[in-house]
């Protein structure tokens, strides 16, 4: 995907994300609501300096690994033992992320 020589990718992201505009602009203008009769809210979400922080290192991460961190597990499972380190690496990072959460910026 990240070589530019594929579109399924690029294809599947794509329509996901028009088929979520289309929906929420569905649900706005017909005014749909839940199964128990509520209104459906939309709120923004606020854009911080943490997630730009959080969304750079985890695509970094992705893009050092080239696999999505989903498969990791089915990965190292088929016998990619190299994988094991980036699930270590991966759990190491959650954790890190735990210890520091109440000084990082959200």
């Amino acid at each position: 995907m990240f070589r530019f020589q594929s579109f399924h990718m690029y294809g599947v992201i794509f329509s996901a994300i028009c088929v979520g505009i289309i929906s929420i602009f569905l649900l706005k203008k017909l005014k749909i609501k839940t199964l128990s009769g509520d209104e459906i809210k939309y709120t923004p979400k606020e854009l911080n300096k943490g997630t730009v922080i959080g969304g750079f290192v985890f695509g970094l991460g992705w893009a050092m690994t080239g696999a999505c961190p989903g498969p990791l597990y089915a990965l190292f499972g088929s016998g990619s033992v190299v994988f094991g380190l980036m699930i270590s690496s991966a759990l190491l990072g959650t954790f890190v992320y735990g210890f520091f959460q109440n000084k990082l910026p959200h």
